[in-house]
């Protein structure tokens, strides 16, 4: 017999391209729709799988979670949201979970990745009594976008978690290093032991030792007690530095031999501790430049670039930002309870023609604004900030007859410019990339 899968679902989706494809896998599938009846069936039926669709890991997630601890059940739990965060995905997963994916709808791609959770590394199907994979989390669980972009970084993730080289993760500020981060960690050997994150960007020359190695006790003033320090804590674990490049070269110099030696002294120590940790470092500085200026060791990047993944900005990736804005949208809006919300057709073709600078922090900031300010279900671009709002009018024409004179060209773009944004003088000048001062003297000249 094949494996016995339940799916849980509540809200009337056609879950057939599921069913079909766990189908072909000799995998039997029974659906139910209510809490109680889920309840009901794990406990008569022991089931290999449970697969629970959901709008998002809450409350009622966890309860099931641990309904089947608590019964003892050998039922592994893939949760299947409509949209979910870091956060969630790892609190689903230290109650039980043995995998997230976020999915907007159960297309056949997606119940494909199912099958491969489920089968685990193989393409054999899974008997009764076969060993399942234990809890993880994929890479393209939230990692969320279906560009060639994405989909590099999903592989490169892919590849280097089950390994134990350090790894360096290069992006712009704002693109998610730290998720890739977090990511290559949880697919890793190392999953169930701690992730310690180091912002070396946020912590002064003077502080940034002490968070990196500890003290013991009398080590400096005010030093009353031990500590331990980042790589202590992420022993058999992952030591994530974010923004490595902004430590000074003598700070530089002890990272690298605390991992090359594995081992370092605490600030006042006499004692050498040995540590077992994985090192990813994330950077948002071109590193060719750095390297040049002797801003970073070259031996220290070398250590770190064994294997390097490159984040793209948002402006690589434009066709993942409706994807991303609903994502966002559906996360936000359930914290200001307003889940049913939609960005209109035009704001999402706005959102995609803008640049942003901030990326992904950006975008969830202006969704975040979005969500406060609107009061309707669909989020018109008037919404949106100016600086956004203000790219619906960039697809204007501005034409020009051919035999006038340069100045009178100029006059005529400039006039028609102001013409298209409502002759508001602010957006004029951010849609030409000009100060609002030098715009007014601008026109006061062409006037003249």
């Amino acid at each position: 017999m094949g494996l016995q899968a339940l799916l849980f679902t509540v809200n009337g989706e056609v879950t057939a391209p599921l069913k079909e494809v766990l189908g072909r896998k000799d995998c039997s599938v029974v659906e139910v729709r209510t809490p109680d009846r889920l309840r009901e069936e794990l406990r008569a039926v022991a089931y290999d799988v449970l697969l629970h669709r959901c709008v998002s890991v809450s409350e009622e997630q966890l309860e099931i979670l641990h309904f089947i601890r608590d019964q003892n059940l050998a039922t592994r739990v893939l949760l299947l949201p409509k949209t979910g965060s870091v956060e969630e995905a790892m609190n689903a997963i230290k109650a039980g979970a043995g995998d997230v994916i976020v999915s907007k709808e159960l297309t056949e791609q997606v119940a494909q990745s199912v099958l491969r959770s489920i089968l685990g590394d193989g393409d054999m199907v899974v008997r009764k009594g076969a060993k399942i994979k234990p809890p993880a989390l994929r890479a393209g669980a939230l990692l969320i976008g279906q560009s060639p972009a994405i989909e590099e970084v999903r592989t490169a993730i892919d590849l280097v978690a089950p390994a134990q080289t350090p790894v360096l993760i290069t992006g712009e500020s704002g693109t998610g290093k730290e998720v890739v981060a977090r990511l290559i960690h949880l697919q890793s050997g190392r999953a169930e032991k701690p992730f310690i994150a180091l912002n070396c960007a946020a912590l002064p020359k003077d502080v940034i030792e002490n968070e990196l190695f500890g003290h013991e006790k009398g080590a400096f003033t005010g030093a009353l007690d031990k500590k331990a320090g980042a790589f202590e804590l992420a022993h058999r674990g992952t030591l994530f530095f974010d923004e490595v490049a902004e430590m000074s070269p003598e700070t530089q110099a002890k990272l690298l031999r605390a991992i090359e030696t594995k081992a370092f002294r605490r600030l006042g120590g006499k004692e050498e501790i040995n540590v077992d940790a994985r090192t990813i470092a994330a950077t948002n500085k071109k590193m060719v430049e750095a390297l040049k200026s002797g801003e970073f060791r070259e031996d220290l990047y070398y250590r770190f670039s064994v294997i390097e993944i490159y984040m793209p900005p948002l402006r690589e990736r434009r066709d993942d930002i409706p994807l991303l804005a609903e994502h966002f949208l559906g996360t936000v809006g359930r914290q200001y309870g307003r889940a049913l919300q939609k960005f209109s057709v035009e704001s999402i073709e706005i959102l995609k023609a803008y640049d942003w600078p901030g990326n992904l922090r950006e975008l969830r900031n202006v969704v975040e604004r979005a969500v406060v300010t609107c009061r309707e279900k669909v989020i018109s671009p008037k919404w949106l900030p100016d600086r956004i709002s203000m790219l619906q009018h960039v697809g204007t024409t501005v034409t020009l007859p051919v035999g006038i004179s340069a100045k009178d060209a100029e006059r005529r773009f400039f006039m028609q410019t102001l013409a298209a944004v409502g002759h508001n003088k602010t957006k004029a000048a951010q849609l030409l990339g000009l100060s609002r001062k030098t715009l007014h003297n601008k026109l006061r000249d062409i006037m003249d």
